[in-house]
């Protein structure tokens, strides 16, 4: 059964978060504050916070720069994940990942079901390993952040939890890149 382990130290992670928007800015960037607010209030740091415009190559670009800094181990981006022309964070984060994390998908979809019924259909949420940073894309509203945080990623970002998280096999995302 899926439980905390209070017995065990908490460990901080170091969370970027990126807004896709081609109009919000940091104060109108309700669903970035959601993701803010409940990594810090959970014990994370927040490394790094931006907006981009929904430009893949830029999108991308930001990705493999924060996978590249040896101060963040996670980024959420909020926005893009629709159907329209103009969503492109699904493909910017496939075009950066090594490894998608197919369940995180199916489970944010399950998550969104129980909220929003059928209307979860219309969301792309994805996550993925890239240089050894997990990588999540949500939806760009505040209730999908809420979801995501509250039911998916609170558990799997702490390293208390049972059986297993994200948290504990970190120091092994890119023993790959290791091996010679």
């Amino acid at each position: 059964m899926s439980r905390i382990d209070e017995t065990m130290e908490f460990i901080p992670v170091r969370i970027a978060v990126l807004t896709v928007s081609d109009t919000r800015s940091i104060e109108e960037d309700r669903s970035g504050q959601v993701l803010v607010d409940r990594l810090t209030e959970a014990g994370h740091l927040l490394a790094d916070r931006k907006i981009i415009r929904d430009e893949r190559a830029e999108i991308s670009a930001q990705l493999r720069a924060w996978i590249e800094s040896s101060d963040i181990d996670v980024v959420i981006s909020t926005g893009g994940t629709g159907l329209t022309g103009r969503d492109v964070t699904v493909e910017a984060h496939r075009d950066v990942y090594e490894k998608e994390i197919d369940a995180f998908g199916t489970v944010f979809t399950m998550v969104s079901m129980a909220k929003i019924g059928t209307s979860a259909v219309q969301s792309r949420a994805t996550g993925g390993v890239a240089g050894g940073t997990y990588l999540f894309a949500l939806p760009g509203s505040p209730g999908a952040c809420k979801d995501a945080w509250d039911e998916i990623l609170a558990r799997q970002l702490d390293y208390r939890h049972r059986p297993c998280n994200f948290v504990e096999i970190m120091p092994r995302l890119d023993e790959h890149q290791r091996r010679k």
